[in-house]
């Protein structure tokens, strides 16, 4: 289990430095793999399965669970994003329905494929050995009628294509962005949850902070405006009572400026 979960460790959250550290472990960083594709593909789903595939691209490309799946060179590779960077995936941790995709689906299948019934699934048993096949009892064994819907195409994909596709660092957060759908397969699943769970969303200063913040940012001039307004809001009366005594005292005054200026008048 804990291979698997290291193998999908970049998947979902690559970045330079997890690369640099797993490139050995997964042969991740700047392996080619043989797809370079630079629009998003065209995909259709097979007949009764949850999985997309690709059939115009030559290649035994799927899409299964949120992530894209590829099959080369004797190895399973997955990625989050339609072309990108690709993670190692070993036999072992390969989602049961991608196993079960049939030959017939598969594009540019390997020689050994040959001979096997192109309308069932190829014969990894016999090909990884009896070890594989105790490990993944009953893969090929299911319910056909009890096949669970697709996840959703992440079609958000299409607008990042040629130089607009977005690098390993920024695909994360894309996703997190434009696509809620969350893995069935247990691996992928419990991985992306520990994931989010070490990525707590950004905290913001309290609002005393912040408006702080905002004032350091103001010019000399505007701070003592503010302070100046702010003094003054603090000195006004804050009851009707007292608005009421305010107003009275300030007639007042103007009574008494209105009869020192007929004294005046009447001295003249």
């Amino acid at each position: 289990m804990r291979y698997g979960l290291i193998l999908l460790s970049t998947l979902f959250w690559s970045t330079p430095s997890a690369i640099a550290q797993m490139s050995v472990d997964i042969q991740f960083s700047n392996v080619s793999i043989g797809i370079n594709q630079e629009t998003y593909p065209e995909l259709v789903r097979v007949p009764g399965y949850p999985v997309y595939y690709a059939p115009q691209m030559g290649a035994n490309y799927f899409f299964h669970d949120g992530m894209y799946w590829v099959y080369q060179d004797d190895n399973w590779y997955a990625s989050s994003w339609y072309n990108g960077p690709w993670g190692l995936v070993a036999p072992e941790y390969v989602p049961v329905y991608v196993l079960r995709i049939p030959v017939r689906y598969y594009q540019a299948p390997p020689s050994y494929f040959r001979g096997w019934r192109s309308d069932a699934p190829p014969r990894w048993g016999q090909h990884w050995g009896r070890d594989w096949e105790q490990r993944r009892g009953g893969w090929d064994k299911w319910n056909r009628g009890s096949a669970p819907a697709p996840a959703p195409l992440p079609v958000y994909q299409r607008k990042y294509s040629g130089d607009r596709y977005p690098r390993a660092e920024q695909q994360s957060t894309l996703r997190r962005e434009n696509y809620r759908y969350q893995p069935r397969d247990a691996v992928v699943r419990q991985h992306y949850q520990e994931r989010s769970v070490q990525l707590p969303a950004p905290t913001q200063a309290p609002p005393q902070q912040r408006g702080q913040a905002v004032d350091e940012q103001r010019h000399p001039r505007q701070q003592e405006a503010v302070r100046r307004e702010q003094s003054s809001q603090e000195n006004r009366p804050h009851d009707k009572g007292a608005s009421k005594d305010a107003k009275r005292d300030h007639d007042r005054e103007k009574d008494h400026e209105k009869n020192d200026d007929r004294g005046r008048h009447r001295d003249k």
